[in-house]
């Protein structure tokens, strides 16, 4: 055995040490970033690090965590969805409005509107994979279709721009039990929106890491011509992330309708970039083939303590977006830099 094959051999049998790996992982520099957003607003507010005032936190984090999480998935899979915020509003519109109109259980309409927003993914995702056009124009044309079928049917259905109340309605307890409940623990309300969060985020992570599908993510948002290549089911892996970015819109927007019981039809336009921008504060990069659903909650949960700890510490909310816009770009920045110092060290 020459010098060059010693060489090869000793680098098969290397092992990774424990610090490659956690500088290897795309969540690193967003939790650096959340240590730091919880020290400045625990230091700058005093009432942030009250229980009561940590619910308030993790509800609002939840709230964009739970579309977040399948929104990281499809951007690892290197695709967008600009539509997802609009369709968290068609979810709860189609809930409302069948359930009304058709005088049934409400878990009919709960039913329907499952199915109709798992068709709208499949939709994006077959329209992406069968015309090759970007996921960007795309998705923009859905948000603009669901935009007006939005306030267009619920004009046309209602005679106004919000849903009838359907709160006295046979499964409205029991749905919004499931939904819209209050979890009290020592005293402190806690949303089932955040039940529904950490599930998501355990499922992701468990698909993304220990299943074949998850090995097709991400060779599908490296190179989709290489994935190919190798066998990888290219059309049905990148329908499915858009099946469960509708997943995901089905979720929130039951817990919207049935937090309120009513729907403003106008809802959810904007709340698509907020899901992006908590994914890639998460570490998951634009061109795809990296990130991760703990990354996701990560950002999430930044953006939870940033909106709500502006509040907390009694400042002007009109900073608010500046303060989001600068956690993006050095959020982004310091994911990049330490994505490189984890490749210097492979």
């Amino acid at each position: 055995m020459n010098a060059t094959q010693v060489k090869t051999a000793d680098e098969r049998i290397l092992q990774t040490s424990p610090l490659r790996k956690h500088l290897g992982r795309p969540e690193l520099g967003s939790v650096v970033g959340a240590i730091a957003v919880f020290v400045f607003f625990a230091f700058f507010a005093d009432s942030f690090l009250r229980a009561s005032s940590l619910s308030t936190v993790l509800y609002a984090a939840s709230t964009i965590g739970i579309m977040a999480v399948p929104v990281a998935l499809l951007m690892i899979g290197g695709e967008f969805d600009l539509s997802a915020g609009v369709m968290v509003t068609s979810s709860a519109l189609v809930s409302s409005m069948f359930s009304y109109q058709m005088t049934a259980n409400v878990w009919v309409g709960v039913g329907v509107s499952l199915l109709v927003t798992l068709a709208i993914g499949a939709f994006n995702g077959f329209m992406l994979t069968r015309t090759k056009l970007p996921s960007f124009i795309i998705t923009l044309g859905t948000f603009l279709m669901l935009t007006g079928l939005n306030l267009g049917f619920t004009k046309l259905i209602d005679g106004t721009v919000s849903t009838k109340s359907i709160a006295d309605m046979e499964g409205f307890p029991s749905a919004q039990d499931v939904f819209a409940s209050t979890i009290t623990i020592g005293g402190v309300g806690f949303k089932v929106t955040i039940l529904w969060w950490l599930a998501l985020v355990a499922v992701a992570s468990w698909i993304l890491l220990r299943t074949r599908a998850g090995n097709w993510i991400f060779a599908v948002g490296g190179n989709k011509d290489a994935a190919r290549a190798v066998g990888v089911p290219v059309t049905r892996t990148k329908i499915g992330l858009y099946m469960g970015v509708g997943l995901g819109a089905w979720i929130s927007g039951q817990h919207l309708l049935f937090s309120y019981d009513v729907v403003q039809s106008g809802e959810g336009v904007g709340n698509e970039l907020i899901y992006i921008i908590a994914a890639v504060i998460g570490g998951c990069l634009i061109t795809g083939g990296y990130g991760s659903a703990v990354g996701s909650a990560v950002g999430a949960f930044i953006f939870g303590m940033t909106s709500k700890g502006i509040v907390f510490a009694e400042w002007n909310p009109d900073w608010f977006k500046f303060f989001l816009g600068a956690m993006l770009l050095l959020a982004t920045l310091l994911n990049a830099w330490v994505r490189k110092r984890a490749e210097a060290t492979k």
